[in-house]
């Protein structure tokens, strides 16, 4: 029994090494809330936009993040009248510790109806989707 244990120990101990060794990193980054709304003070919260609502915000927060965190908003038109289906629409990425970080996508004119989506990786990794729609 101890030498099962011991050898246990010594396989997570080679496996950490070789993750180590091989690039991989251990975060505790994590993306405690994402919301939308159609102001920058991120309130209300809603998922459902008016046509003439001309910014969408994204308000992520991170935490447990060390300063190089990476979230990076993509923004699609998945069913949208006029427009292919699952368009890309913009990205961008912000880099970060701990902090509120806001997103946002404007359009000069009327948004089309349909729906959409914002895709939010952490460190390059999908972490969430926000679905909503504008009516």
């Amino acid at each position: 029994m101890a030498k099962s244990r011991h050898l246990i120990v010594v396989i997570v101990i080679v496996l950490a090494v070789v993750s180590l060794a091989c690039g991989g990193s251990v975060s505790t980054a994590n993306i405690r809330s994402a919301t939308l709304s159609a102001s920058a003070s991120g309130t209300p919260e809603t998922t459902v936009f008016r046509q003439d609502d001309l910014t969408v915000y994204c308000i992520v927060t991170l935490a447990n993040a060390p300063s190089d965190t990476t979230v990076k908003a993509v923004w699609t038109a998945v069913d949208v009248d006029g427009v292919d289906p699952n368009t890309l629409i913009d990205e961008s990425e912000l880099t970060s510790g701990d902090a509120e970080l806001t997103f946002e996508i404007a359009n000069s004119q009327l948004w089309p109806v349909g729906s959409y989506k914002v895709d939010l990786y952490l460190n390059d990794k999908l972490d969430q989707t926000l679905e909503y729609e504008v009516q």
